[in-house]
């Protein structure tokens, strides 16, 4: 996201515009994020309030945020910096900072950006409207008071989730939250800080949430989870003789929730992020193997090839367990796609540990990578240890590591060359006039020329060329389509 500065507007509104109080969000980080983004103008729109396109049109300005990286964070404390001056031409303008940034830094937010009225946490921002309203109500000056000012990180309730009534706006690509929280302990990880323990919604009410998406044009949905295949392990096993929303035995799973999403009408596409090794088990690969509307692409994080990485990474697995779910995988779906996330720079890697990553990375045979330099995060394990890898050489690695991601990731996409694809077209593209975009079932991006028309439903592409990152294609049109 590129940072823009506000445009003042006159403080007196047009008597001619909408009376209501106006609305924007600006949103930083992961699709969970996104995710909550759309509930919170969700949850305005039904009190009455408009969303708006720009922050120079609104009254209430929020920020949704992100605290994985330092950068992340200081993206969000810029922003700030350019509504000072608006904040003190319109006083009236109230400003918010919610996410992960809120529920870490908490008053903090207020030290340094002395000009924010509210700071909401990751499982309170469903009170954001009512918040908004005290803030209006205790403000008695220009600038924001200890008086005025509203903090609410509280983390015993769960996230009221009720979408009934509200307008669908995510387009063709819709987001479901099926947990939140974390329960693992990774010592580099700021998350279970900001998202609190594990809390897995019923499979019901996830069924009921898809089915609203799909009525109003969803046609993906991607389950979004920090280790989203540990679904339902929180929940409480079913008593003797209940009756389970499947007619299964034990505890709800993520395997059972893909069976349950499969029968959604109108759903053409199922997408998870993001897994992990420890949760891989043969019931949930046979489910991805069963059902026909989920993706045989999965991002499975490795993180590091080193043992001894992982093991002070307190990752929870070897690099031979990676290999052992790898292959559960495998034997159900052989074809199927797997992703990674990659740390470098490690406290205490060597140049012996990243040379097994690089290795790693080769043998696994990953389709894609996102590769990072580690970054000590506040309030983590890891950021009381020594970061003793030079920047430089953390760059070097970072780049070793790409080269090597490249060259994996070209012969996978050449594996598919010649072959024919169910694509979902997604979007016109945005650099090539007159071609589409879509995603294959191996989650693999192809471009093809085609008509706009075709937005938003499925046709049959022969892949023809590849990138490391993605494929180009020839639509095949039969006489019956044509």
């Amino acid at each position: 996201m590129t940072l823009t500065r506000v445009q003042s507007r006159p403080a007196a509104s047009d008597p001619t515009a909408d009376s209501s109080t106006s609305v924007h969000l600006v949103t930083f980080g992961c699709q969970m994020n996104k995710y909550d983004s759309l509930m919170v103008e969700g949850r305005f729109r039904k009190d009455g309030y408009r969303i708006v396109p720009g922050m120079d049109e609104a009254d209430v300005v929020l920020f949704n945020t992100c605290s994985v990286r330092e950068h992340a964070e200081e993206r969000v404390y810029s922003w700030l910096g350019e509504l000072k001056a608006e904040k003190l031409r319109r006083p009236d303008l109230i400003i918010g900072v919610l996410g992960c940034l809120a529920q870490r830094a908490q008053d903090e937010v207020f030290r340094r950006a002395g000009h924010v009225d509210i700071v909401v946490g990751t499982r309170r921002f469903q009170h954001l409207p009512r918040l908004v309203e005290e803030v209006r109500e205790r403000r008695t000056g220009a600038m924001p008071t200890a008086a005025s000012r509203v903090l609410d990180v509280d983390m015993d309730d769960a996230v009221e989730v009720e979408r009934k009534g509200e307008v669908y706006t995510g387009g063709l690509n819709g987001f479901l939250a099926v947990m939140r929280g974390c329960d693992l302990s990774c010592t580099y990880c700021i998350v279970p800080t900001t998202r609190g323990k594990v809390q897995s919604r019923p499979i019901a009410a996830l069924v009921e949430e898809t089915r609203w998406m799909v009525s109003q044009g969803a046609r993906i949905v991607t389950l979004l989870g920090q280790t989203v295949n540990s679904y339902g392990e929180d929940l409480p096993k079913p008593a003797a003789g209940e009756e389970t929303y499947l007619g299964r035995q034990g505890r709800p799973s993520l395997a059972d929730l893909l069976y349950a999403l499969q029968e959604v009408e109108g759903l053409e596409r199922i997408r998870m992020i993001t897994l992990h090794p420890s949760y891989v088990t043969p019931a949930f690969a046979k489910a991805i193997a069963d059902c026909s509307k989920v993706d045989r692409s999965l991002p499975l994080p490795a993180q590091s090839g080193s043992d001894e990485v992982l093991r002070a990474m307190k990752r929870g697995y070897t690099t031979e367990l990676y290999r052992k779910r790898a292959a559960i995988l495998r034997a159900e779906v052989p074809d199927i796609e797997l992703g990674s996330d990659w740390i470098v720079g490690f406290p205490g890697e060597s140049d012996a540990d990243f040379e097994q990553s690089v290795e790693f990375l080769a043998e696994i045979g990953f389709s894609s990578n996102y590769i990072f330099k580690y970054d000590p995060r506040p309030e983590t394990v890891a950021h009381d240890r020594t970061d003793d890898v030079p920047l430089e050489v953390k760059k070097d690695r970072n780049r070793r590591l790409l080269e090597a991601a490249h060259k994996t990731q070209f012969g996978r996409m050449q594996r598919h060359i010649g072959r024919e694809h169910d694509v979902f077209v997604e979007k016109v593209s945005e650099r090539h006039a007159g071609f589409l975009q879509g995603r294959t079932t191996y989650g693999i991006p192809i471009s093809f020329e085609g008509p706009p028309e075709r937005v938003g439903t499925m046709t049959r592409v022969r892949a023809a060329e590849a990138t490391p990152y993605g494929m180009m294609g020839l639509e095949l049109v039969d006489e019956a389509s044509a």
